[in-house]
């Protein structure tokens, strides 16, 4: 059961990371942007490595410090819920 659950996970976070990196690419282009609400709902509600992964590597949004907590906050339920439903099943 919980392998649906990383799975979830998984392709979440890639949505996550191509969100972020196309608002990155929108940005430099000086382009109508993704809404910061739609990347850090994305993260924390599933998407969560692909955000911290995606502020690595694009080095976007690095300096908002609210990105930084909700990923890792994201991350943390994230990781936890994972350990639960495997010592459960």
């Amino acid at each position: 059961m919980y392998l649906w659950f990383l799975i979830g996970f998984a392709v979440l976070s890639a949505i996550t990371f191509i969100l972020y990196g196309a608002d990155k690419s929108k940005a430099k282009r000086g382009k109508w942007r993704i809404a910061e609400k739609v990347l850090l709902g994305f993260s924390f509600f599933g998407g969560a490595v692909g955000g911290v992964l995606a502020m690595l590597i694009f080095r976007h949004k690095t300096r908002h410090w609210y990105f930084w907590a909700v990923n890792l906050l994201g991350l943390v339920w994230q990781i936890g819920l994972v350990i639960f439903l495997a010592a459960a099943f």
